[in-house]
């Protein structure tokens, strides 16, 4: 993804800024740092850019779905429910915040289908954690629909889908709260980094505290507030955050580069008979990071990639065999296996991770071809690379 394709002297300017101060510390030290508070920038950029009125920035886009955990209210015994396909942090958090996660379908958007919820509800079920995956958004109405009709908590991690819109309004906006990942492979990078969003204050001050051992921020003397609920250590740096800073001035071009060049490669591939697109439910809204497609049956995505190796195309992913991001390679979540016990050792779960089904789920990413796409191609590269792409998929179909 674009973050670390770009970077340059504006990042190394913004972290050059917290070196002259030494303040490296997000909080308090105002007579170093010289009026300059990078954190509270980056946020402030972070809301600018997606029209949230309030940002959190913290240290990981883990712990963003951390933080947006604890501020839900969801805990032990909880079921929320998840999707099969994405990086496995989301499902680490669930079992962080000592609930359970319950895996739902996914459907040709890649993420979590509206039926696939709807089919996973149990009377435990208290959130749904929908993914936007690849860039791009979900069947959010679909899906509200849903989370209206049972009551669920509905929280959107955005990892992947920093510059990704609805209908005009930023992913991460439509649930109680939404997580970005900041890390080195992000569309912006804090090299390691996260960001929660949120329209309520009230679910935004759960966040700012429960990141920072639950110092309520009031007053000048942090450290010496009162302390309304426990909390834990999720505090992002003033250099990470100097760095995301110069990042998410980037986004708006970063997004309009990456949408060229992936109309490119789509028209390129359109032309072969027997592919088909990702379905998005607002192609308009597509931070466009990501051209994903499908082949007609497993058996021949499988020859294309045995194709790709052998033409030496690289740079398409199958996630079907991913190690961290499908559950057919997640036996650790399987087994459920961790140093201390768990909500779902003591009170079940709804679900048995090593007997269910989810046929769905497994047809669409056995099917599935992603190509990640660079912003900083040129137009040579961009001509070359489709060019060896539909030659190898056109010896295969």
């Amino acid at each position: 993804m674009p973050g670390m394709e770009l970077f340059g002297d504006e990042e190394r300017k913004e972290v050059m800024d917290v070196l002259k101060t030494g303040a490296l510390f997000r909080y308090g030290h105002e007579h170093v740092r010289k009026g300059m508070w990078k954190a509270k920038e980056f946020e402030a950029e972070v809301c600018r850019y997606t029209g949230a009125k309030y940002a959190h920035a913290v240290t990981s886009g883990s712990t963003a779905v951390a933080a947006m955990m604890a501020a839900s209210g969801i805990g032990y015994g909880d079921e929320v429910i998840v999707p099969p396909f994405t990086f496995v942090a989301p499902i680490e958090g669930v079992f962080l915040g000592g609930a359970i996660p319950v895996f739902g379908e996914i459907d040709e958007t890649f993420c979590l289908s509206a039926e696939g919820i709807e089919n996973a509800v149990s009377p435990k079920t208290k959130a749904v954690l929908l993914v936007h995956m690849c860039g791009a958004a979900a069947d959010i109405d679909g899906i509200l629909n849903v989370c209206k009709k049972h009551n669920l908590v509905l929280m959107e991690d955005c990892g992947q889908a920093m510059g990704a819109f609805y209908k005009g309004k930023s992913v991460g906006l439509y649930g109680m709260a939404g997580s970005f990942s900041f890390d080195y492979f992000k569309i912006a990078t804090c090299g390691e980094g996260g960001v929660c969003i949120t329209d309520s204050q009230e679910i935004y001050n759960k966040m700012d505290q429960v990141s920072d051992h639950g110092h309520t921020h009031i007053g000048d003397n942090r450290g010496m507030e009162a302390h309304e609920f426990m909390g834990f250590n999720y505090r992002i740096s003033e250099l990470g955050a100097a760095i995301g800073l110069a990042q998410m001035r980037k986004v708006p071009q970063m997004v309009a580069d990456n949408k060229k060049n992936k109309k490119y490669l789509k028209e390129r591939l359109k032309e072969i008979d027997g592919l088909t697109f990702r379905c998005l439910p607002d192609e308009e809204g597509d931070s466009a990071t990501f051209l994903n497609f499908m082949f007609p049956t497993r058996k021949l995505t499988e020859k294309a990639f045995s194709q790709f190796s052998k033409d030496g195309v690289g740079g398409v992913a199958y996630w079907y065999t991913n190690m961290y991001h499908f559950i057919n390679q997640w036996d650790h979540i399987k087994n459920v296996s961790y140093p201390s016990r768990l909500a779902i050792h003591d009170l079940g779960c709804s679900q048995d991770y090593k007997t269910m089904e989810l046929p769905k789920s497994q047809d669409v990413m056995a099917r599935m071809a992603s190509i990640g796409i660079r912003c900083t191609w040129t137009e040579d590269e961009l001509e070359q690379f489709g060019d060896r792409l539909a030659h190898s998929i056109k010896k295969v179909l």
